[in-house]
């Protein structure tokens, strides 16, 4: 407990309020913050603007620019393209799990069920993992959720 604590303390102590709103929604946050250019262009590609615009409650897991960069090369513009829609939109909602879900809620190696359908792994034995990726900032509120941005893309399996 006081682990999670001290990681919530930090990574809180680290956003600005000037840059995290909770009186914004998931998208305004995502798109004003500087570092989700690929996320918000993926959102708006797959068409789910108002769905993380509408009331929710959601918990998303952020990927940054830089973990969209990370990926092989390609392999944001094949999701881009028109006709990659339906996986695009599979990837995007396997980072969303419905209701918020703060820091303080998580437990060691619990699962929880994606939009997408799929279950997510959370790991704290090392600091917040989720599958794969490291969470770099948690506890970002929204007025329709919780942004906890991550330093890789997870894909379901």
């Amino acid at each position: 407990m006081l682990r999670k604590t001290v990681l919530a303390a930090a990574f809180t102590a680290a956003l600005t309020p000037a840059a995290f709103a909770a009186n914004q929604d998931i998208v305004d946050i995502a798109a004003g913050a500087g570092d989700f250019t690929t996320l918000v262009a993926a959102v708006e590609a797959a068409d789910l603007v108002d769905v993380l615009k509408s009331d929710g409650p959601f918990t998303v897991f952020a990927p940054t620019d830089a973990a969209f960069a990370a990926l092989p090369d390609g392999t944001v513009e094949n999701l881009l393209k028109p006709e990659n829609k339906d996986q695009l939109i599979a990837v995007l909602t396997y980072h969303v799990v419905p209701g918020k879900v703060m820091s303080t809620d998580l437990v060691d190696d619990m699962k929880a069920t994606t939009v997408q359908g799929s279950e997510i792994t959370i790991d704290l034995d090392n600091g917040v993992m989720i599958d794969n990726a490291s969470v770099v900032t948690a506890d970002i509120e929204a007025e329709n959720g919780v942004i906890h941005v991550i330093d890789a893309v997870i894909l379901p399996n």
